[in-house]
């Protein structure tokens, strides 16, 4: 588990990460940060810069990308499904 503006809930989950949001949202480089998936916010902001970054089903290159319940991240294999707080549905 960690720490910061997303919570793992779920990193067994078969369809990957269930990333719990603990505001209305944020920035796309926390969650690859936040998740483990980068070694450093510097780090997940030059893989989205790249273009190794999708959210739903879209390349995305906007390290700041406001990320909300409800969007699917994937990066280097990983699929990270978010969902809001209060409801583990994501929408």
């Amino acid at each position: 588990m960690n720490s910061g503006p997303v919570k793992t809930i779920d990193e067994n989950n078969a369809s990957g990460i269930i990333a719990e949001l603990e505001s209305e949202f944020v920035e796309l480089y926390k969650i690859l940060k936040f998740e483990g998936l980068t070694d450093s916010g510097g780090m997940a902001k030059q893989v989205i810069a790249d273009g190794q970054v999708s959210v739903n089903g879209e390349v995305e290159t906007k390290k700041r990308k406001k990320i909300a319940a409800g969007d699917k991240i994937e990066f280097s294999g990983q699929s990270i499904k978010v969902v809001n707080k209060t409801n583990r549905s994501g929408n």
